[in-house]
């Protein structure tokens, strides 16, 4: 059987030709449903603070439910816990966490994993063919306790990290474009929704906190609070610019120059860091080298003088 050879190259170029172009739409067919992820997520935080604001003015007989209501029992335990509460609410925003439940379902989960991690552990110790002391049965209930009560805070801290990581690398940038638009005289909200708009294809993170930001600073009258709470939210950097303009408007200081200001420490910030890691490279080097670099060098060089060696 003859193989078609015109056959073969029209069906691999129109493959070729078909993943290419696939792979140039896929990046903008990305950046589309980021974008669209983000306007949802912001459309639903103003809808959710209008409705806030519409149930403010309701008759004091009417029943609504709203999302004050359904934390109405965290808060009640936050009472209770006092500054634990708050800092597990603090984490559980951090890790990008906005169910209202989230709190509570972290709390349950730090009391019932222990017991079902215990559970477990006793049921493999009695089920073990290996006669187990008394002492490791006991080491091992007391591991699997600790490890059912500090899971939920180590997958909650992981995922805090790794999003303020993923700030803390576009923030920069996304205040630089802040300060270029507050000097072209447009308002302090319209510049932040503005600038989530424009940083959605980069940093989806970032463009919700500040959408969710720019939709409070709209909607509600303490533009202070919308900025605490943004700070609580993202950490870090974003705290940092909270507590700035929380300054600035409290003492009447131009928002530009404190902008200015916060980005210049930034980059001093970000070059220190660059040089950091500069510094650091040659000692990670070192260890490599030696084990991939100099064997290799060394065979080169030493090879063919020990075949003439071995052949005299």
């Amino acid at each position: 059987m003859e193989i078609n050879w015109d056959l073969v190259i029209v069906i691999g170029s129109s493959l070729a030709a078909a993943v290419s172009f696939a792979a140039f739409t896929f990046p903008f067919l990305q950046r589309t449903e980021q974008k669209e992820r983000y306007r949802a997520v912001i459309e639903k935080k103003r809808k959710a603070l209008f409705e806030e604001a519409r149930h403010g003015h309701a008759a004091k007989g009417e029943k609504v439910v709203s999302a004050r209501d359904s934390v109405a029992m965290f808060f009640k335990v936050q009472k209770l816990a006092g500054e634990f509460g708050e800092k597990v609410r603090e984490q559980m925003l951090q890790a990008g966490i906005r169910n209202p439940m989230a709190p509570l379902m972290y709390l349950a989960a730090q009391g019932v994993l222990p017991l079902l991690f215990v559970g477990f552990a006793m049921l493999v110790i009695t089920n073990s063919d290996k006669e187990i002391s008394d002492s490791m049965a006991a080491l091992s209930v007391l591991v699997a306790a600790a490890a059912g009560f500090f899971l939920p805070r180590i997958v909650v801290k992981n995922q805090a990290v790794k999003r303020q990581e993923d700030l803390n690398i576009t923030f920069p940038d996304a205040l630089d474009m802040m300060l270029i638009c507050v000097q072209g005289g447009i308002g302090m909200a319209q510049t932040i929704d503005k600038v989530a708009e424009e940083i959605a294809e980069h940093s989806p993170v970032l463009a919700e906190e500040l959408g969710i930001l720019s939709a409070e600073m709209a909607m509600l009258n303490d533009r202070r609070a919308a900025l605490s709470d943004f700070g609580k939210r993202v950490g870090g950097y974003g705290k940092s610019f909270a507590t700035t303009l929380i300054q600035a408007e409290q003492y009447g200081t131009s928002m530009s120059q404190a902008l200015r200001v916060m980005a210049d420490e930034l980059r001093e910030i970000r070059m220190a860091k660059a040089e950091e890691k500069a510094m650091s490279l040659p000692p990670k080097l070192t260890v490599p080298m030696i084990l991939f670099f100099l064997p290799a060098l060394f065979i080169v060089i030493l090879g063919p003088a020990g075949i003439e060696a071995s052949s005299l």
